[in-house]
């Protein structure tokens, strides 16, 4: 097995078209089938349902993609560690995010980055926290700022950023923002919810919260970005529950204070792959993010 094949294969499952695939790897249509069908000679199963429209994965091809993914992400890092040797950063940093995530700015950080390493290429995504753990998990991602939805395992590691509890939002006329008091969960149980898709951080930890109190809410308005949901708050369509640093996104709307309800605190983390996985680029965005200078150049692995 060869790393070519690994690559072409990849492409062929991303793109799901042979014809698209060989076209971005710049190799001939013929010679990307031979490498797929050396590759599903040697494993001795079909990696490839091929219809006229597109291919699909079949159940041995979706278990190689993770191997894969995750084997050709080692080689990358293996490459830009070596570089990193050398006195030059270099290759690319793929960093997932979810949205407005506490304590990062991620824009900002990412321009310091890129004015210590200008060689390196920046990859950004968003993501809900469960689909970001799951990328970094596999090598899809160098690293990414999240909300904590699993355990560490061995192939994935948390770095701890900063915690802060969570705030209900609500238009100032509505009948909760009359007393200015902090709220129980059971006084918001009963009105209709504005949130965020569930694998976001923010919805996780008040389903979460409500969960724990044994109170069911009803999320009538789904979104996936923050200024959708402010304003449907602001035209008093519903009520939020969202960490404390969105009341100064919309000073306009009224900020109460959730109390009473134990682990609602909303924790955002660093995700990582293992020490000897992280690449040097998430190492030098660690650092800066730490508030020191750039990285130092070196391979062997150096604390988060």
């Amino acid at each position: 097995m060869e790393l070519r094949h690994l690559q072409h294969f990849v492409a062929v499952a991303e793109d799901q078209h042979f014809t698209r695939a060989a076209e971005r790897l710049m190799v001939s249509q013929s010679g990307l089938s031979a490498s797929i069908r050396a590759l599903e000679r040697e494993l001795r199963a079909p990696l490839f349902v091929r219809t006229t429209r597109r291919v699909t994965l079949t159940g041995a091809g979706r278990a190689l993609l993770v191997e894969a993914e995750r084997i050709l992400a080692q080689v990358r890092a293996a490459h830009e560690a070596v570089a990193a040797v050398q006195g030059v950063l270099r290759g690319t940093l793929s960093l997932g995010t979810e949205q407005c995530i506490a304590g990062v700015h991620v824009a900002r950080l990412l321009a310091a980055f890129r004015r210590h390493h200008p060689d390196v290429e920046i990859r950004l995504r968003q993501a809900g926290s469960g689909a970001l753990a799951e990328e970094v998990a596999a090598g899809r991602l160098d690293l990414a700022f999240a909300y904590r939805t699993r355990p560490d395992t061995d192939q994935l590691r948390s770095v701890p950023l900063t915690s802060e509890p969570m705030t209900v939002l609500c238009h100032p006329g509505h009948r909760l923002a009359e007393s200015g008091a902090a709220l129980t969960a059971e006084d918001v149980a009963r009105e209709v919810f504005v949130d965020f898709h569930p694998d976001w951080g923010p919805r996780r930890t008040t389903d979460a919260a409500f969960a724990a109190a044994g109170l069911r809410r009803t999320v009538a308005l789904e979104v996936n970005d923050v200024h959708s949901l402010l304003d449907l708050v602001d035209e008093g369509l519903g009520v939020a529950v969202v960490p404390r640093h969105f009341r100064h996104k919309r000073p306009s709307l009224t900020a109460l204070d959730l109390k009473g309800v134990g682990g609602t605190d909303y924790e955002t983390i660093a995700l990582l792959p293992p020490e000897q996985a992280t690449s040097p680029a998430a190492r030098a965005l660690m650092a800066l993010l730490d508030g020191g200078g750039p990285a130092p150049h070196r391979a062997e692995p150096e604390p988060a």
